[in-house]
């Protein structure tokens, strides 16, 4: 088994969840936005902070891929596209962790051809110090350091997503 350390306790996510959810409400009030979902990663925290998000919403879900057939790639797959209308609506993308940049910013391209009100970003995690392109989340859970995590949503090899804490990965099985 991979050996791991927690990094964010359950009940420190869920503070962190429920102070977004206030801060969206606030951003918003009377707006309906539209908030998109990035699948998988990002559905554990999706579903908690629309939970904490006292405004009415249109939920969607969108699945991209940089990474098919277990290979790291440039070449950006759109493997499931929102069916929403997004046209002069207000649209928020949530996402599990904002790296490199590249996929989130390839989405966020896709969105405005559709013509939304407006197009921001609530990440549940970001390394800044990863970024390769110039994008930046508008709503942030946690800042976090370059390694390997786990847990609330995020797996590895399709493993531990079911943790609800977040934790980095110190040791793999070999």
């Amino acid at each position: 088994m991979d050996k791991y350390k927690i990094l964010l306790t359950e009940e420190q996510i869920q503070r962190r969840v429920k102070e977004l959810g206030k801060t969206i409400t606030e951003d918003y009030r009377d707006k309906k936005p539209v908030i998109i979902c990035m699948l998988k990663g990002a559905v554990y925290f999706f579903a908690d902070l629309t939970k904490n998000i006292e405004l009415p919403l249109m939920i969607d879900f969108a699945r991209l891929s940089s990474y098919r057939n277990g290979t790291k790639g440039g070449h950006m797959e759109l493997i499931s596209d929102i069916t929403a209308e997004i046209e002069d609506k207000d649209v928020i993308i949530v996402e599990d962790i904002v790296d490199s940049g590249k996929t989130l910013s390839y989405f966020v391209e896709l969105l405005k051809k559709k013509r939304p009100a407006s197009v921001k970003i609530c990440a549940f995690l970001d390394k800044k110090e990863r970024r390769e392109v110039d994008i930046s989340a508008d709503y942030v859970g946690f800042d976090i350091p370059c390694g390997f995590v786990i847990g609330y949503g995020l797996d590895y090899a399709e493993k531990y997503r079911e943790f609800p804490f977040l934790a980095e990965i110190t040791e793999f099985e070999s």
